[in-house]
């Protein structure tokens, strides 16, 4: 099977060979972007990890977060065995961070447009993956704003939008940091509609922490909230649910914990 990862959107669907069910490991990944202020865990020193932790446990769609083009590159390199895309946010080419298609802004056609209150540039990226049968399935990965409420508010709305002008009936992933807790206004819009929901509440087992984001472990644990995302819509199952925290990957990967679901599309 030759897997596809959408670095900031990164999908891959199996070929079925006629079975019944697609079945899918599905992971969402804020890789923390290479800063050199980090000391111990800048991403020289973690990057190997955390490809592992992709490598290990099979995952077919990848969703990241705030991977800078040297990071896009390691990772290229990390997995072999992956087809990559992506651009950067600031100019739609290769400056700030990956995970690029339409922008959520007041202006998304523009590359480098910040909307709202938004304090940095948000993004998006879609593909729709065909299986070998002729199935289709749409991903959409985000990075939702980490200051401006208004931003997470209309960035949720306009990718609403466009998910509902994309997915022609097909069934629909939406991976990403959110920035939002679970119980937030933006989880709840995310799901209003009824198409989408979230894959921990549909899981028939779940495993790991309550938490997605520890800060490298500076984050008291009753505090780390959950900040990242696996959204399915009607005719995907999901089998299990996991968050990966330092313990499930043998150490800090990012400042956040990577979410993974096992998941099937009912045909």
């Amino acid at each position: 099977m030759k897997k596809l990862i959408y670095l900031v959107a990164a999908l891959c669907m199996a070929a079925c060979g006629g079975e019944p069910a697609a079945d899918l490991h599905v992971m969402t990944f804020n890789m923390r972007y290479d800063n050199p202020e980090d000391g111990e865990h800048n991403w020289r020193f973690r990057k190997e990890r955390a490809a592992e932790a992709i490598v290990s446990r099979g995952i077919d769609l990848l969703g990241t977060q705030e991977v800078l083009a040297n990071q896009f590159a390691d990772l290229r390199e990390l997995l072999p065995g992956y087809e990559a895309v992506g651009v950067g946010r600031e100019d739609g080419a290769a400056q700030g961070e990956f995970n690029a298609v339409f922008w959520l802004s007041e202006t998304p056609e523009t590359p480098g447009s910040k909307g709202w209150d938004g304090a940095c540039e948000r993004i998006a990226t879609w593909a729709v993956l065909r299986e070998r049968g002729g199935a289709e399935l749409l991903f959409v990965n985000t990075h939702l704003d980490h200051v401006g409420k208004v931003a997470r508010r209309e960035g949720v709305a306009l990718l609403a939008e466009r998910i509902e002008a994309l997915r022609g009936g097909r069934p629909v992933i939406l991976t990403g940091d959110f920035n939002s807790e679970q119980g937030s206004p933006v989880i709840a819009h995310v799901q209003h509609t009824g198409l989408l929901c979230d894959a921990k509440r549909m899981a028939a087992e779940t495993a790991g922490p309550d938490w997605s984001f520890s800060d490298f472990g500076e984050i008291p644990v009753e505090y780390r909230p959950l900040l990242d995302y696996i959204f399915v819509s009607a005719g995907i199952e999901v089998r299990r649910y996991a968050v990966l925290d330092e313990t499930a990957t043998g150490g800090f990967v990012s400042d956040h914990a990577p979410v993974e679901a096992e998941i099937s599309i009912v045909r």
